[in-house]
């Protein structure tokens, strides 16, 4: 097959041609486990909408440490997987590895981008989501002092961070954003006490909002902050429910959809390639509203919320993209 250099925001490019009978989907989970109740479980569900939808299996894996990233794609490969999709930038190099050694599967990357013919790069506009609940939490902190826990200290969380922190500083310029994040490494993602830890110091210093961006860790931010009867916000699967009346909305992103529509792709033959960038504007990214924070949520939060949506959206507002430059200007 040709190569086809694709850049950072092109368009699908190409595809290759696929049947229900003949695909055998894969997903491998990056650390923190299946089941942590926000980023890898956001994709299982989507696997699992696509397996209820189809009634095609598929097969998946929890790695344990960073050794089994290529291994388990080697594995999934050889035994004629396809589609492959792989959770998370911290899978980049071993899929550049692999993916050229099996250039007829189909792969997919979440979170970062893989320049190579037979892989489709899923990102997200993070820092779009994370300003919209940054003007609900300024909105909701009584304190004027307003909370930040990233997971593992890597640019994809500061964007995070660097978002929220311009919403925050655009409803109320003269509020104060703690951050911290969990530690430096894969650890990071799955150490809810320490995150419960960081949020307690967090709360002691005068945050009555925190928002967790740190995959399973962050369950122990939104366990603290329901102790201590203050407000967390989840992140990536809606985790309103898991804290009710202590969870002011969650930032969804939608790995669920990215997951869902590469194995549908491919059983409809449409599977494409190169990088797809997704935002408010796609509803990649977004808020949660539900029974379970529509107490928290006045109206005049959500006006502003919806508002600060409707803005990004038109172009109005373009919120800083702290990857774009390792900087965060607010």
């Amino acid at each position: 097959m040709k190569r086809i250099v694709l850049g950072l925001l092109a368009a699908a490019a190409m595809t290759l041609p696929a049947f229900a009978a003949d695909i055998k989907p894969a997903i491998i989970y990056d650390l923190g486990g299946k089941f942590d109740k926000s980023f890898n479980e956001a994709a299982f569900h989507g696997a699992e909408k696509f397996k209820k939808e189809t009634g095609i299996a598929y097969r998946d894996f929890e790695i344990s440490n960073d050794t089994q990233r290529e291994q388990a794609l080697e594995k999934f490969a050889e035994d004629g997987n396809s589609p492959i999709v792989v959770m998370s930038f911290s899978f980049e190099q071993a899929l550049k590895k692999v993916a050229p050694e099996y250039p007829n599967t189909q792969f997919a990357i979440v979170d970062t981008v893989v320049d190579l013919p037979n892989v489709r790069s899923i990102v997200f506009k993070e820092n779009e989501g994370s300003y919209v609940v940054g003007v609900m939490a300024a909105l909701a902190s009584k304190t004027g002092t307003v909370g930040f826990v990233g997971g593992m200290d890597v640019p994809l969380i500061r964007k995070f961070a660097c978002g929220y922190v311009g919403g925050v500083k655009a409803a109320k310029p003269d509020d104060k954003v703690i951050q911290n994040m969990t530690g430096d490494t894969p650890a990071a993602w799955n150490d809810p006490t320490k995150g419960g830890e960081i949020t307690k110091a967090q709360i002691d210093q005068g945050a009555d909002v925190v928002y967790a961006a740190a995959g399973g860790t962050g369950v122990g931010v939104l366990q603290a902050a329901a102790d201590a009867g203050k407000l967390a916000i989840g992140v990536d699967s809606n985790q309103n429910g898991l804290q009710p009346g202590h969870v002011l909305t969650s930032m969804v992103k939608h790995v669920d959809v990215a997951v869902y529509n590469a194995f549908m792709d491919a059983k409809d033959g449409k599977f494409s390639f190169g990088v797809e960038n997704l935002g408010l504007a796609e509803d990649g990214v977004g808020y949660a509203m539900d029974d379970n924070n529509k107490s928290l949520v006045t109206p005049e939060m959500q006006k502003a919320a919806d508002a600060a949506k409707a803005d990004i959206i038109s172009g109005k507002i373009k919120v800083h993209d702290y990857m774009s430059d390792n900087a965060c200007p607010y």
